[in-house]
């Protein structure tokens, strides 16, 4: 065998160590490669994508714009209201899902019943940053307790359920560290702007409301894609019982066997 030829290794033959190692190796970066992958799809659609961003972003921008305008409160209500209400449509027309579009023009709905009910352009935003204090309070009190709420909200996204909870000890503590982060971020953008509610103008309000609507929800989106990617994979518990349930069912059918 000459000594200046590569040795390739005979067909059949088995890998050496270094083989094994390196194929080990990509097998769990391409693993790791396609759980970030998965996770970053599934909180994609959980949380709107960027169309549902926009629609979400789109009638508190077209209000405060009015508003700065002409400081005409029912204009600016009526016609957030109009386009809340528009974009639903255009989803139903489309056959899209509206799950995220509807969220949005109740939440739209209720901001623009109290503007008009109370006259005052903070009344449009009042609601909404009550809910999302509540929010922040919700995640933070959940991770505390040990039952993470993101956790509740992304299982069936995952399809697995509240499984994490009793089975996959690691995806629970990455969902209790994302609903921590989402309380921390929550509560600290709410803490700026109740002081603009309280003593600076509806403008002011409305314009801050605005800048602080996209960063911290991309923050706390980061935060949980991190967490989870770096989580053990979920447990798919509608494989499991699909997998259950035809196995019940040919243990239940009759037998044919030759005679």
């Amino acid at each position: 065998m000459s000594l200046d030829k590569p040795t390739n290794p005979e067909p059949g033959a088995e890998p050496s160590a270094g083989q094994s190692v390196g194929q080990s190796a990509r097998q769990s970066a391409d693993h790791a490669a396609d759980q970030k992958a998965v996770t970053q799809a599934a909180l994609f659609d959980a949380f709107g994508g960027v169309r549902g961003t926009v629609e979400t972003m789109l009638p508190g921008l077209l209000f405060v714009m009015i508003y700065t305008v002409n400081k005409d409160v029912k204009m600016s209500a009526l016609a957030a209201g109009a386009v809340a209400v528009l974009l639903v449509i255009v989803r139903l027309l489309r056959k899209d899902t509206v799950k995220h579009a509807f969220s949005g023009v109740f939440g739209v709905g209720v901001g623009v019943a109290f503007a008009l009910f109370t006259g005052s352009a903070k009344g449009f935003y009042l609601p909404g940053m009550i809910y999302g204090v509540g929010l922040g309070v919700a995640f933070t009190v959940s991770a505390l307790v040990g039952f993470p709420l993101l956790g509740v909200i992304l299982g069936p996204v995952f399809k697995e359920n509240l499984s994490w909870r009793t089975r996959n000890p690691g995806r629970k503590k990455a969902y209790t560290k994302a609903s921590l982060a989402w309380g921390i971020i929550f509560l600290a953008k709410y803490a700026i702007l109740f002081p603009l509610y309280w003593w600076g103008d509806a403008t002011q309000l409305g314009w801050v409301l605005i800048a602080l609507k996209l960063p911290p929800m991309v923050l706390a989106v980061y935060f949980t894609w991190v967490f989870l990617a770096k989580a053990p994979p979920p447990i798919d518990v509608i494989a499991e019982w699909e997998a259950k349930e035809a196995a019940e069912e040919a243990r239940k059918a009759p037998s044919h066997r030759k005679v």
